[in-house]
C-alpha cells in the first residue's frame, strides 16, 4: 500500500468534491438572481412555510451553513423574526440531504462527459444563463469525480487493521463517532463533504452501519460552526439565530443516541426492503435523521426562541425594513388616500435617513462598535423602503390623478430619491471613520471642531428639510435652502483651512484625505436636503402629467 499517493488521491478527491458542491451550488444560485433572498423574505411568515423554504434554498444553494448565514442576514436586517428563522434553520437541515441523495444514485462512471458538458456550456456561449448551467453540470460532475478518487483511496482502508480497531471502537462507542464527525465537519466546513466521505468509506465497507451513524450524527453538530463563526461580533439576533442552529443539532443528536437501537433498526429495514445501495443507505439515514427531528422540535419553536433569548440577553436594535403602510387596497380604494398612505412610508424613511446620519455622527465621535453595527441595517431599510415606495408610486400613476395628487406624487418620488442617496452618503462616511480607526488617524483640534459644526449644521439642515416635507411648510422649505448655501459655504471654508494646516504639516496626507472625504459627504447630504425641500416650493402648475 502506497500511502502518499493513496493520501495524495484521498485530499485530491476531497478537494474536487468540495470544489463541486461550491461550483454547483454558485451556478444554481446565479441561476436564480436575487430570488433566493426574496423567497426567504416572502414565504416565512409561518414557521411551516419557513421550513419548506429552507428545504427550497439550501437545495438551491446546497449548503444549509449558508442558507443559515443568509437567514441571519435577514434577521439582523429586520426582515425575519427569530421564530421565522428558526423554522428556516429546520428546513435547511433537511435541504442539506438533497445532495446525499444525488450521491447514492451512483453515476460515477458518467462524471467526466457530465463535466465535458459543463465545460461546453461554460467556454462555447457567450449567455450568461447557458455559463451557470454549465457550472452545475461541471460541478455535478465533479462531485462524483471527486468521490470515485475517494473511493479509490479508500478502499484499502477496509483491511487495515487500525482502521478497523477504530470501527470497532466507534461501534461500541457513539459518543467516539459522533465527537470524530463533529471535528472532520469543523475541518472541512462542510456536512455534504463529510457525509459523501462517510458514504464512501460505508460503499467500500470500511465501516458499519453501527458505527457510521453516530459519525453522521456528529456531522450534523459539526456543521454549526460556519453559522457560530458568522455571528461571532454580529447583532444579539444573530447570535440568538446561531445558538438555535446548535441547540438543534445537539437536542437532535441526543434524541438519536437515546433511541439509537430504534434508529439503526429503521435504517436497516430501509435498507433490506428498498433495496438500497450503501451510499442510498447513509443518504436515507442522513434524510431521516433530520425530518424526524424536524418534526420532533417543530412545536417547540417558541420554546426554542425563548431559551436563547434568555441565553444570549441584550437589547438587539432592529430596524424594521419592510413597508408598513403600504396596501394594494388603498389603490383600489383611491389614488389620494393611496399617496397619503405612500407620504406616511416616506416619513418612515425620512426619519431612518435622519436616524442614519445621528448614528454615524455618534460613531464618528465614539468610535464605539455599537453604533457602526446599526448601519448597515439603516442603509439596507433606506434601500429596501427606495424599491417597495417606488414600484407603489408607479402602481399609483396608472390611475387618474388630480393636479394636486400629481404633485403630491411628484414630491414623493423626488423625496424618495434622495433619502436614498442620503443613506449611501452616510455609508461613506461609515466607510471613512472605519479608515480612520484603521490607520489610527488623529485630526486637528480644529478640525475636530470644525467638523463638528460641520455635522450639526448638516443635521439640522436635514431635520428641517423632513418637518418642511410633513408639514407642507413653504416657510420651513426655504429656511432648509438658506442653511444649505451656509454648508456650502462651510464646505469651501474647511477645505482652505485644510490645505492650510497640510501646508504647515499639521496633519498628514491620509488624515487630509479622510477629512475631506467626509466634508464632502457632508454637503452632498445637504444638497440632497434642499433636494426634498425644493419638492414643498413647486406649485403644482408646473407638475408635468404622468
Amino acid at each position: 500500500m502506497d500511502i502518499q499517493a493513496l493520501l495524495f488521491t484521498f485530499l485530491g478527491g476531497i478537494g474536487i468534491f468540495l470544489f463541486g458542491i461550491k461550483l454547483m451550488g454558485d451556478g444554481l444560485q446565479q441561476a436564480a438572481g436575487d430570488g433566493l433572498r426574496d423567497l426567504l423574505d416572502r414565504f416565512t411568515t409561518k414557521p411551516l412555510m419557513g421550513v419548506l423554504t429552507g428545504i427550497v434554498v439550501t437545495i438551491l444553494i446546497q449548503s444549509s451553513s449558508g442558507t443559515t448565514v443568509l437567514t441571519i442576514g435577514l434577521v439582523t436586517a429586520g426582515f425575519m423574526t427569530l421564530r421565522q428563522a428558526i423554522g428556516v434553520i429546520m428546513g435547511a437541515n433537511i435541504g442539506t440531504t438533497a445532495t446525499a441523495f444525488i450521491i447514492g444514485i451512483n453515476i460515477s462512471d458518467y462524471a467526466l462527459p457530465i463535466m465535458a458538458l459543463g465545460a461546453f456550456l461554460i467556454f462555447f456561449f457567450k449567455n450568461h444563463k447557458a455559463n451557470n448551467f454549465g457550472r452545475v453540470f461541471f460541478g455535478f460532475g465533479s462531485l462524483f469525480f471527486g468521490l470515485t478518487l475517494m473511493g479509490d483511496a479508500t478502499k484499502p482502508l477496509r483491511d487495515a487493521p487500525i482502521f478497523i480497531d477504530l470501527t470497532l471502537s466507534m461501534a461500541d462507542n457513539p459518543l467516539l463517532g459522533v465527537a470524530i464527525g463533529m471535528i472532520i465537519t469543523m475541518i472541512i466546513q462542510s456536512s455534504t463533504a463529510s457525509v459523501g466521505i462517510l458514504q464512501t468509506l460505508f460503499d467500500q465497507g470500511a465501516i458499519s452501519l453501527q458505527a457510521a451513524l453516530p459519525v453522521l450524527f456528529g456531522d450534523n453538530i459539526g456543521t454549526t460552526i460556519t453559522v457560530v463563526l458568522a455571528s461571532l461580533g454580529a447583532s444579539v439576533a444573530a447570535k440568538r439565530a446561531a445558538l438555535v442552529h446548535v441547540f438543534f443539532n445537539v437536542i437532535g443528536t441526543v434524541i438519536a443516541l437515546i433511541l439509537f437501537v430504534p434508529f439503526l433498526n429503521l435504517i436497516e429495514f430501509f435498507q433490506t426492503s428498498l433495496d438500497l445501495n450503501p451510499r442510498m443507505t447513509i443518504a436515507f439515514a442522513h434524510g431521516a435523521f433530520n425530518v424526524a427531528n424536524t418534526i420532533i422540535q417543530f412545536p417547540f419553536i417558541a420554546a426554542l426562541a425563548w431559551l436563547v433569548t434568555k441565553l444570549v440577553p441584550g437589547e438587539d436594535r432592529v430596524i424594521d425594513s419592510k413597508a408598513v403602510h403600504l396596501g394594494e387596497q388603498f389603490i383600489r380604494q383611491s389614488p389620494s388616500v393611496a399617496l397619503g398612505q405612500a407620504k406616511k412610508e416616506v416619513m418612515r424613511m425620512a426619519d431612518l435617513a435622519r436616524a442614519g446620519i445621528e448614528e454615524v455622527y455618534s460613531y464618528y465621535k465614539t468610535q464605539e462598535k455599537r453604533h457602526r453595527d446599526i448601519l448597515p441595517q439603516i442603509e439596507e431599510a433606506l434601500n429596501n423602503l427606495d424599491k417597495k415606495i417606488t414600484e407603489y408610486l408607479v402602481k399609483i400613476s396608472y390611475h387618474g390623478l388630480t393636479d394636486e395628487d400629481l404633485r403630491s406624487h411628484h414630491v414623493l418620488m423626488n423625496t424618495v430619491i434622495n433619502l436614498e442617496r442620503i443613506g449611501d452618503h452616510m455609508e461613506n462616511i461609515m466607510e471613512l471613520v472605519d479608515s480612520q480607526i484603521a490607520n489610527k488617524v488623529k485630526f486637528s483640534d480644529e478640525a475636530l471642531k470644525d467638523l463638528d459644526e460641520m455635522f450639526d449644521l448638516t443635521l439640522s439642515t436635514l431635520k428641517q428639510s423632513i418637518e418642511a416635507l410633513d408639514t407642507d411648510s413653504i416657510a420651513e422649505a426655504e429656511a432648509v435652502i438658506v442653511k444649505e448655501r451656509q454648508i456650502d459655504e462651510m464646505e469651501r471654508e474647511l477645505r482652505k483651512k485644510h490645505i492650510i494646516r497640510l501646508n504647515a504639516n499639521q496633519c498628514t496626507g491620509t488624515a487630509g484625505i479622510i477629512y475631506v472625504d467626509i466634508v464632502s459627504n457632508l454637503e452632498r447630504i445637504g444638497d440632497h436636503a434642499v433636494n426634498i425641500a425644493d419638492g414643498v416650493l413647486v406649485p403644482s402648475s408646473v407638475i408635468p402629467a404622468i
